[in-house]
């Protein structure tokens, strides 16, 4: 075997996004035990910036070691008993998984569908919820199959204070705004390969002292041990230096999400949200100049995941030239939008204008 030379891509497609310098050379740094206190000081930081991010002052606030699905599993595996009636909004892919994932946990799942390209509407949310009796209630923030933005600020007072609230933010977070808190969210996950620009590996999550209680309460053990988050709280939460086992950390994965999160910090949310907008923007407008047709609706558009049907003329195998002629990467459509659509991807280090117009000056050419 040689040693591996991956060649330099520019990453414009639903994720992962590119990487920041630092983080790499974060990940490079020398590897410490799970258990070394200094590790622990790491770790402690790195769940401090994330309350920061989520918006939050839940404890029970961690990264889960696995990529954004397993933040999924381990927000649905916590919260779901077996019979538990569940409420999942699907407009896409992701909530369909969500739905399927509570499936799996033995809850009997009601989807409120909603047309590809349009947002749940909140008010048939809630009727599900009070005709169905609803323990749980699930939906997307930011549906990358589709990119559409989910209004969850609005669900907490539709559906009222009693059914868990699990969101979906694994495209959300760090590129605009998720407030766990005041939108009354009680399971929030994300992953670290979106607008976070850290690699694919970790899952941010953060339990609401709500979902605590339901956690203790559970009539039934959690399906999976090693996403238990009883188990898992012992082990990033007691306080000690001596802490309870459950599994090795990835030590590298860590020291690069805790980089990652310093840089978002550092920025500020706000000025990390308006960088976004400002990009997703310059590219929608410099898109449907050239025939591409936004398919998430007006007033509902994410501005760091575009997803665009292709104009007459145009096929999907555009998207080769465009990786072996330009080295840029976007992403293809799914499900209904298989081979019809582009998911275009402005997130995190890659939330600028400039890489907006290198994807657009190498459509001019191929077009």
């Amino acid at each position: 075997m040689n040693p591996i030379h991956p060649p330099r891509r520019y990453l414009m497609g639903p994720g992962p996004s590119p990487v920041e310098p630092s983080v790499l050379a974060a990940m490079a740094k020398p590897v410490l035990g799970h258990l070394d206190p200094a590790f622990i000081s790491i770790m402690d930081e790195t769940s401090a910036a994330l309350r920061e991010v989520f918006q939050t002052t839940n404890q029970l606030t961690f990264p889960v070691s696995g990529t954004g699905s397993a933040g999924a599993e381990a927000a649905v595996v916590n919260m779901v008993e077996p019979g538990d009636r569940v409420v999942v909004g699907v407009c896409g892919v992701f909530g369909a998984r969500l739905a399927e994932m509570c499936r799996r946990a033995g809850g009997v799942v009601t989807e409120v569908q909603a047309p590809w390209g349009q947002p749940v509407p909140t008010e048939q949310i809630a009727e599900a919820v009070k005709k169905r009796g609803a323990k749980v209630v699930g939906i997307v923030h930011a549906e990358t199959s589709t990119g559409v933005r989910q209004p969850v600020e609005e669900i907490r007072q539709a559906i009222g204070d009693d059914p868990i609230l699990i969101v979906d933010a694994v495209t959300s977070l760090g590129g605009i705004e998720v407030d766990v808190d005041s939108w009354g969210i009680d399971v929030c996950f994300s992953g670290t390969q979106k607008c976070l620009s850290v690699p694919p590996g970790l899952a941010p999550i953060t339990f609401s002292p709500r979902a605590e209680w339901k956690l203790e309460t559970r009539s039934t053990p959690v399906q999976s041990w090693y996403l238990d988050a009883k188990l898992l709280r012992s082990y990033w939460e007691d306080g000690e230096v001596r802490r309870a086992y459950h599994h090795t950390a990835p030590i590298s994965m860590i020291y690069g999400l805790h980089e990652g999160l310093r840089i978002v910090l550092n920025e500020g949310l706000d000025a990390r949200w308006a960088r976004h907008h400002d990009a997703g923007r310059f590219l929608r407008n410099a898109l449907a100049e050239r025939g591409f047709e936004m398919i998430a609706a007006d007033g509902y558009r994410l501005p760091q995941l575009t997803a665009v049907r292709l104009p007459k003329g145009v096929e999907d195998g555009l998207r080769a030239a465009l990786l072996h002629e330009f080295d840029i990467e976007v992403g293809g459509g799914l499900g209904e939008f298989a081979g019809k659509a582009w998911r275009i991807g402005l997130m995190g280090l890659g939330a600028r204008r400039d890489h907006a117009l290198r994807l657009i000056q190498a459509l001019d050419a191929l077009m």
